[in-house]
């Protein structure tokens, strides 16, 4: 099986068996835009700093999925243009509006990568943080990265899916068994099989979102493809659980 074979059929066992799904009140498949809010002052990470060592004053970041722009405005300055792309507006008017009070030229672009990459010019860097685990194809996603970045790209993911924390509440809740892959370090071997001299950094992030423990409840319910009326039930296992401390992420770039 080829490596990027592998990568769909593993993200595939992520799906949700369709008798649970029925039983959902609403899509689990949620992005909040509020989990994408960028903080005031924005932690340094080796993410933003492989990015920063490519870029000169004034230079263009196109990003990938870019929720509210932590990933473009963490590269500004030396960036001073910025270009947006995801699949919802709520995430592209965020950008916009923060695009706009760090007094940036902006761009923004709704769809889904690759497909709206023809409308999308070249830029210094492309980044694309915490999107590779939503896409199935991803021979397509990466070469059409590769094509729109003069100098550099620089993916960031965890070092294991993001679903894999909620594990064990699938566990409890449904009896079911998810998936352990797959992994950063096999995104990292699918870019270098595409040809392109890929590094692979792995770190820990202490960043933490500040999430009301009511919005916490409320994404593990929507996520679990449960009622309201399983709430309490919801808070006590979280109540139960160790809080997580820091997440094992991984920097992927190349020029």
């Amino acid at each position: 099986m080829k490596l990027t074979e592998q990568w769909s059929f593993e993200l595939d066992n992520w799906g949700i068996p369709q008798d649970i799904l029925s039983q959902a009140p609403e899509s689990p498949w949620i992005h909040p835009p509020t989990l994408f809010e960028v903080p005031a002052v924005i932690p340094e990470t080796p993410s933003h700093a492989r990015a920063r060592e490519a870029l000169t004053q004034g230079g263009t970041v196109l990003d990938i999925g870019c929720g509210g722009g932590l990933a473009a405005f963490a590269l500004t300055p030396p960036a001073s243009r910025v270009i947006g792309v995801d699949h919802q507006a709520k995430m592209l008017d965020m950008f916009a509006v923060g695009a706009m009070d760090r007094g940036l030229i902006h761009e923004e672009f709704l769809g889904d990568w690759p497909d709206v990459e023809k409308h999308i010019p070249i830029v210094d860097v492309v980044t694309c943080h915490n999107v590779a685990y939503n896409v199935r194809d991803i021979e397509p996603f990466v070469l059409a990265l590769a094509r729109h970045a003069r100098k550099r790209v620089v993916m960031e993911v965890p070092q294991q899916h993001p679903l894999m924390m909620m594990s064990g509440a699938w566990k409890k809740f449904w009896n079911l068994d998810r998936p352990s892959g797959p992994t950063a370090e096999q995104l990292c071997n699918i870019v270098i099989s595409l040809g392109f001299d890929a590094h692979i950094e792995l770190w820990n992030s202490d960043f933490v979102r500040e999430i009301s423990f009511e919005d916490q409840v409320r994404f593990a319910r929507i996520r679990l493809c449960l009622p309201s009326s399983r709430d309490a039930e919801i808070a006590d296992y979280l109540k139960s659980e160790p809080k997580y401390g820091s997440r094992p992420n991984a920097t992927i770039w190349w020029d």
